[in-house]
Formats: structure tokens, sequence, C-alpha cells
């Protein structure tokens, strides 16, 4: 089954969908819509589109085209809640960039309305579909790091900067989901402080801590004005600490083992050792797309990355911008829609 699909937005998430679609035999890219033209004709220049491809400055070009099966939606996030509806209302399946939207009332509407038009509805959360995410679940469920006591994530870099949306928005969602799965629950109480430099009501930096169901505390530290790039993110136990280094590209993760052992009022370190955990090699956003397009095939939600999880992690980020905007007041995250 070939699935003909439109993508909405050829920004620069945008194009790298446009180029795993084209490379995927199990699509058809149809069209592509993004207001500037410019990138239009840079992307039909790029890949050497043939007339079958329509290249359309507005939806409401691309929206009846008969042969149209699905619709990969990477536009600004004011836009989702709009853009995804019609689309199933059109009876499309839809793949979302994160956020699935910035409120959860339209989240959860998105999610029932998918169901009842029998379409899939695909939240782009592409770090749970990276190997060293999937690798780091595997550790924590085989208990090697013993009892765990807190994890820590950092994610700086300079720029881009959205004008949508604040860097928690931007930036925490990844850190979020990778603690959520790997944990295998979800925060019920969040607080989050920040500072704002650049844009007027949009914090630059941010501070999030997120409780858990069991006790176990994460530390999120989000800047988009930073030059010192960082994408790191550890889980602490009592025998060890998994990291997660994103940039480091020949082993992003890796096992820090050790422990303290106590004899009378000291403790010493023991055990201690570096393991490199092996992980299967491939890029995350092309197991997106055939996750995504095998979803649409078997018309199956999604075990991963479903409407359902973008909306409890737009409920999670609609709770913390409560605490940010009362200076940081601890703010229960109400229950997930569904599971």
């Amino acid at each position: 089954m070939t699935i003909k699909i439109a993508v909405l937005g050829a920004g620069r998430w945008g194009v790298h969908l446009v180029r795993n679609f084209l490379e995927n035999p199990q699509a058809r890219l149809v069209a592509v819509v993004d207001p500037n033209p410019e990138r239009l004709a840079a992307l039909r220049s790029r890949y050497q589109f043939d007339e079958s491809v329509l290249l359309a400055t507005d939806w409401a070009q691309v929206r009846e085209l008969p042969e149209l099966d699905a619709v990969a939606i990477v536009t600004p996030a004011s836009s989702h809640y709009t853009l995804i509806a019609d689309a199933l209302q059109q009876g499309y399946h839809v793949l979302a960039e994160k956020p699935l939207t910035l409120y959860p009332a339209e989240s959860l509407e998105l999610c029932r309305l998918a169901e009842q038009q029998h379409r899939q509805l695909v939240v782009d959360h592409t770090y749970l579909f990276h190997p060293a995410v999937i690798g780091g679940k595997a550790v924590i469920q085989k208990g090697i790091l013993g009892d765990l006591r807190y994890g820590y994530a950092t994610r700086t870099h300079l720029g881009p900067v959205r004008p949508d949306v604040d860097a928690m928005w931007d930036l925490a969602i990844h850190d979020i989901a990778i603690f959520n799965t790997w944990l295998g629950e979800t925060p019920i109480k969040v607080q989050a402080t920040g500072n704002v430099w650049l844009q007027s009501g949009l914090a630059d930096l941010v501070w999030v801590t997120l409780t858990y169901p069991s006790g176990f505390q994460a530390y999120i530290h989000l800047c988009w004005f930073n030059p010192d790039k960082q994408r790191r993110l550890g889980v602490v136990g009592s025998q060890g600490t998994l990291i997660f280094d994103e940039l480091s590209t020949e082993s992003p993760l890796t096992i820090q083992h050790g422990s303290l052992e106590q004899s009378g009022n000291r403790f010493t370190p023991m055990n201690q050792s570096h393991e490199v955990v092996n992980v299967e090699p491939g890029e995350p956003l092309k197991r997106v797309c055939e996750h995504f397009l095998d979803c649409v095939s078997q018309n199956t939600t999604s075990t991963v990355s479903s409407g359902w999880v973008g909306a409890h992690l737009v409920q999670i980020l609609r709770a913390l911008t409560e605490s940010l905007e009362q200076g940081g007041v601890p703010v229960t995250v109400p229950q997930p829609f569904k599971f």
C-alpha cells in the first residue's frame, strides 16, 4: 500500500520530513505547502520534483486533493489546532510536529476527533524513537542502576529562537518525554522559574522541576540564549548513573557505575567503572516516518507517540506555564486524558 502524503511547512524541520518521505518506498509525496515561494523553489531545485508534486502556498490549494491519504503538519504551534482539525475532518491521517497544540482542551478535542473519524493522529516526539532513548529504557527496566534517586537534563544552545512559544515549550517537551518513557510514569507536580531577555513574555531561560508519583524528581535547565550547546540527560540510581549525551556521536548512551559503602560515619566510593551501552544506528526521524506510515497502513493507534501522549505532554507544559507565571509555585498536573 502506497500512502500519498502532503507536508505542510517547509522550514528547518519540514525539509527533513520531505526528505524522509521521498526516500520511503511506502510513501508518495504529492504536495508541499509553505507560504514562502522561495522555500518551495529551493525544494524543487534540491529534489528535482516532477510536476506530480504540487507546490502550494496555502493549505486550501491542497486540502481537497482526491488522492491524498495523510498530512504531516510542521507549522508554528499556534496553527496546529486549526490545521489538524481540518485535516482530520477531511478524512486524512495526521503526523503533527510537537507540541500537539498549546492548550489541553484543544489537544483532547483533536484526539477525540481522530477516533471519531477512524484516523490516526501521531505526534512527532522524535526522541521517543531515538535508539539511545530506547536503549536507556531497557537499562532502567533491568534494574542496573539500583534504586532510582533523581534525574537531571540540560538543553542549551544559541538559537533558534521561536516567536510563537518560549524556550520551555520549545525545548522541555523532549526531556519530559524521555523521563516519562524511562520511568514509566508521568509527573504529578511541576515547578518552573525563568528569565526573559529577548522577546516580551517569552522566557529565554527556564529551570524546571518534575515530581513523579514514586517520589523521583527531575531537574531540567533550558536556554536558547547560551553558546554552550548541551543536550545531556541523566538518571541517577544507587548503583550508577545512566547518561544520554546526544552530542557524543560515538557513545551517546553510557553508564557510570558506582556506589557508596558506609563504614561508621564515612562513605567510600565503590565499584566505579564506565560502560558504553551499544545502541543500534539509525536516524530517529526516519523511524518516526516509518512508524507513522505503519500506523496509517494498519489504521492502528500508535503505541509510542499517539495524540493522547502528545495531549498529556501539553497538560504538563500548561501546568509548568502556570507555575512560571506565578514565580515558581508548585502546580499539580491533571491526570492524563487517556493512556
